[in-house]
């Protein structure tokens, strides 16, 4: 199939990565002349590890694509030109009907090739935030470089203030307890450490501080910038969540809606506002639990207890990616739907949409088809 919204598509190409975009175009001009680009790369044939990978709400006469009953599905676009995405791009599912065909005749790859079973774990993703993917295809023994899970450099202007204002304490710690950060600007530079994209020799000085063996050096501060970007990404996304709250409760279709879509409109209404408020506590409770550990180093002086949080942390990666990946899709989306005086949806547009938002929130959608595939969520 043939993409050729030309004004979304270079719009995508200028984008890093985010939640609901893999940009490897983007990589592979940034990285691909490095040896961990292409020692380490996500896919090792060439034209799938330069594609865009989407996490795409599926339009209605796109579900009859699939065998099972979806609302996202992965979308892969092969750019036509790598040099000018503005022309367009050939575009494939991740399960669609017929999709092992598809992949033998655009790859050569079969079912049991490595890049094959690494889409299918993408597929499986409710987001491509880079630490939830990171870990999943960590634990599912996808070796893949580092320069693949970068915060992107929009996301990274943003958290660098919110990551200054957060390490200040430690950084007064640091001095106290004799590390070298006595620059004309140690709050500065500690950020940069942190949110560095490289993990050299200055990890040492966290290293003292967090009490942290050589070794854990990776993955301990790894963890710390993933729940700093958590933990930013939620002051970010929650004042929206009010707005979608109000704008779920209050939308009424455009056009006749019949009594049961009207009865199905209410029912999913009181399900999505009742689980963004649990995702959001979910959410809460788990950057709770790292501000504790945090508050123990830096006010109790219990560096062993935030070093055993961090070495931990993987665990929860997982789940805190699911609840803020499906918040900020589900602000997103909203905003992008029915700002800048968006015509109103008619009934089965809206109940479209609402079941995305239930898929994106775990609720189950008893209008799907029974499925042995895992549900997937935006």
């Amino acid at each position: 199939m043939t993409d050729r919204n030309v004004r979304n598509l270079s719009w995508l190409e200028a984008k890093g990565s985010s939640s609901r975009l893999l940009n490897l175009h983007r990589i592979a001009l940034e990285y691909g002349a490095t040896a961990e680009w292409n020692e380490q790369p996500m896919f090792n044939d060439r034209m799938l590890n330069r594609a865009l990978i989407i996490k795409h709400r599926l339009r209605r006469d796109e579900i009859q694509d699939f065998r099972h009953r979806r609302f996202v599905a992965t979308k892969i676009v092969l750019p036509i030109d790598p040099r000018a995405l503005g022309v367009g791009g050939r575009f494939m599912f991740v399960g669609q009907n017929n999709f092992y065909q598809a992949l033998s005749s655009n790859f050569g790859l079969s079912r049991e090739d490595e890049d094959t079973r690494r889409l299918e774990l993408l597929d499986r993703l409710p987001a491509f935030d880079p630490f939830l993917m990171r870990e999943y295809l960590r634990t599912n023994g996808a070796n893949v470089g580092s320069c693949y899970f970068n915060i992107s450099k929009g996301d990274l202007a943003g958290i660098t203030e919110f990551v200054k204002s957060e390490v200040e304490s430690l950084v007064k710690l640091s001095i106290s307890s004799g590390a070298d950060m006595k620059s004309s600007n140690p709050v500065a530079r500690m950020t940069s450490i942190i949110l560095s994209t490289e993990l050299g020799s200055e990890l040492a000085l966290l290293g003292r501080t967090f009490r942290l063996e050589p070794e854990q050096y990776r993955e301990g501060v790894f963890c710390w910038k993933g729940f700093l970007y958590y933990k930013w990404m939620i002051a970010r996304t929650m004042s929206g969540v009010g707005e979608v709250t109000e704008g779920v409760r209050a939308i009424r279709p455009r056009g006749r809606v019949d009594t049961s879509a009207a009865v199905e409109l209410d029912r999913s209404r009181e399900r999505i506002c009742e689980q963004i408020v649990q995702a959001c506590d979910d959410a809460g409770r788990m950057i709770a639990a790292y501000d504790r550990a945090y508050e123990g180093l830096v006010v109790g002086g219990r560096p062993e207890q935030f070093r055993d949080f961090l070495l931990a942390a993987p665990r929860l990666f997982a789940r805190l990616g699911e609840r803020l990946g499906a918040i900020e899709h589900i602000v997103s989306f909203w905003s992008y739907r029915f700002g800048h005086g968006n015509a109103t949806p008619d009934a089965a547009e809206l109940l479209d949409i609402f079941s995305d938002f239930e898929t994106s929130l775990g609720v189950p959608d008893n209008r799907r088809t029974s499925s042995s595939e895992p549900a997937v969520a935006a």
